[in-house]
């Protein structure tokens, strides 16, 4: 973003103009989301620092005296804002977990919007397992490298000379490249690397980053990389901004502030102007920005999303641009009513899956998988959930496929098996497909199978609870938490956000590659396909609670 262009804008705006102050903060919004979210890696704080800089630089944007600065005094301002969070944290406490399902990770919002593949990917995704420091730095180099800064714009922002900030962008280089190292390993199939991190949690952490790190060093099937690796500078030129996320809303609140500036007859500066012009009652709609009287409330939307209501009484109006609300919690689905007497009514949504089934022949080639529509899925534990203790859940939230890996361990803990539950659906949810080559009772030797044997003793699954194969995949539209509830057997699940060609490959992957059997197609492609077993729209205390039936 070239701030000769805006010098018109920025001058209107530090003389009072609203309408240019509108576009101003329109316009740079998405620079400052972008550097704060990969700096915090879309940490729930992230909304309140975006808040804080802009607020601090409508406050202060009197006192700016180039132009043509603007851009770095703006980035500056929010390196501040995240520093000054971090001394604030000076002991940093584990999110809550309801704060933790509602923080996007911006590795993988990175991943989605900007739709990479590949080593881009991989350098995204390598984020998460950069310390805090690094990932302020490595905010700042994206977009230098993305050219939307210039390195003594970086330097400034960061606090450092020239000089000092080529030593630090080197050594986070390094860094970014041994990150990259651990996403291709974990993406692997090394049976060392998979027997490393059977007690991992699946969440990057520095004691995480070293083992692994070491692990690949010493590693011929790890550090055998077969495609050239190409510098991730060069990966990262001409990727643009992270497009903020739809109904993302930065609330100015100015409250009294505000009131005490615009009604003050000796403050005669901009702010005092600035502020009297928010604080009138007034709503401009403008360049896909709203400005409300009383909170000053600013709302960014996607180019596609049709323009927001003005609203004349309460600045909570303009946050109503939601999406389409959802059936409300029911135990029982009922029949939509008919439009006519002579059409009949709306089937049921999916058909419950709560029977024993029966094992498809080996060679029995599976039925076309129907292709749903997809966007993406995001998942509170970003490209991968490894949950493998009991109470461990993942929100999933978007439109697309998604993966479940099952982990039987019959010989760490053998018994009775108490299932996974959905809770908290809203929208709707299908199993579409079983896949991965075996299902988990197939045989695996004179008298075991993957539910175990006489020597480990046997996983058994409850009573009507159907056999589930190494990969379960379902189809997601709305928003919905998994969880473990890991009460007797031991077993784990591995999550991941999929699409569809990874599960249509997967159930056509049969025995002349060397797997045990062809997939399962579930999904009919209309709303009566099957839904998970134990899915629920209600949310209790304790997942392990819902009864094991489906009730959506």
């Amino acid at each position: 973003m070239d701030t000769r262009q805006w010098r018109d804008t920025i001058a209107a705006a530090q003389a009072g103009d609203r309408q240019a102050l509108d576009d101003l903060v329109a316009g740079w919004l998405p620079l400052v989301y972008n550097i704060v979210g990969r700096a915090l890696n879309g940490h729930a704080d992230v909304d309140d620092v975006v808040q804080e800089t802009m607020l601090r630089a409508v406050d202060n944007l009197g006192s700016l005296r180039d132009p043509d600065s603007f851009r770095s005094w703006l980035v500056a301002i929010a390196m501040r804002q995240i520093r000054d969070r971090a001394r604030r944290r000076t002991a940093p406490a584990p999110l809550e977990e309801a704060a933790a399902r509602d923080a996007a990770d911006f590795a993988e919002l990175t991943v989605l919007r900007l739709q990479l593949e590949g080593q881009r990917r991989e350098v995204a995704e390598a984020v998460r397992w950069l310390d805090d420091e690094d990932r302020q730095l490595l905010s700042l180099w994206w977009l230098e490298v993305a050219g939307e800064l210039t390195r003594r714009e970086l330097a400034a922002a960061a606090g450092i000379s020239r000089q000092h900030a080529a030593v630090r962008v080197q050594r986070l280089k390094e860094r970014v490249e041994t990150a990259r190292g651990i996403v291709r390993a974990l993406d692997g199939a090394c049976p060392d690397l998979r027997e490393l991190t059977g007690r991992w949690n699946g969440r990057p952490d520095s004691v995480w980053r070293k083992r692994l790190a070491r692990h690949i060093r010493g590693c011929g099937y790890c550090g055998d990389t077969r495609e050239a690796v190409v510098p991730a500078e060069r990966l990262l030129v001409g990727i643009a901004l992270v497009p903020l996320p739809v109904g993302f809303t930065l609330s100015l609140a100015f409250g009294g502030k505000a009131a005490a500036a615009a009604a003050g007859a000796a403050s005669v500066g901009w702010s005092a102007k600035a502020m009297a012009a928010l604080t009138q009652p007034f709503v401009a709609v403008t360049a896909g920005v709203t400005i409300v009287a009383g909170g000053a409330y600013v709302v960014v939307q996607t180019p596609e999303d049709p323009p927001p209501r003005a609203a004349a009484s309460s600045p909570t109006a303009a946050s109503t641009a939601r999406p389409p609300a959802v059936p409300s919690p029911s135990a029982t689905p009922s029949l939509s009513p008919s439009p006519s007497v002579t059409q009949r009514k709306a089937e049921l949504y999916g058909t419950v899956v709560d029977a024993v089934d029966t094992a498809p022949d080996p060679n029995a080639r599976p039925a076309a998988l129907p292709r749903r529509p997809e966007s993406g899925v995001t998942s509170s534990w970003g490209a991968r959930a490894v949950m493998q203790h009991r109470g461990e859940t993942v929100a999933l939230n978007g439109r697309g496929y998604v993966l479940v890996r099952w982990q039987i361990a019959p010989q760490d803990r053998s018994g009775g098996l108490t299932m996974p539950t959905w809770t908290g659906l809203k929208g709707r949810l299908f199993h579409v497909a079983s896949g991965g080559g075996r299902r988990m009772d197939d045989a695996t030797g004179p008298d075991t199978t993957g539910m175990g044997g006489p020597d480990t003793g046997y996983t058994v699954l409850p009573n009507g609870a159907q056999q589930m194969w190494q990969n379960e995949y379902f189809y997601l539209d709305g928003s919905v938490d998994l969880t473990v509830n890991e009460r007797g057997a031991s077993y784990g699940l591995t999550v991941f956000p999929s699409s569809w060609e990874a599960a249509d490959k997967d159930v056509n992957y049969g025995p002349p590659q060397g797997a045990i059997r062809y997939g399962l197609v579930r999904d009919d492609g209309k709303d009566t396909a099957p839904v998970p077993q134990y899915v629920t729209r209600e949310s209790p205390t304790d997942p392990a609670t819902v009864p094991q039936r489906s009730r959506v």
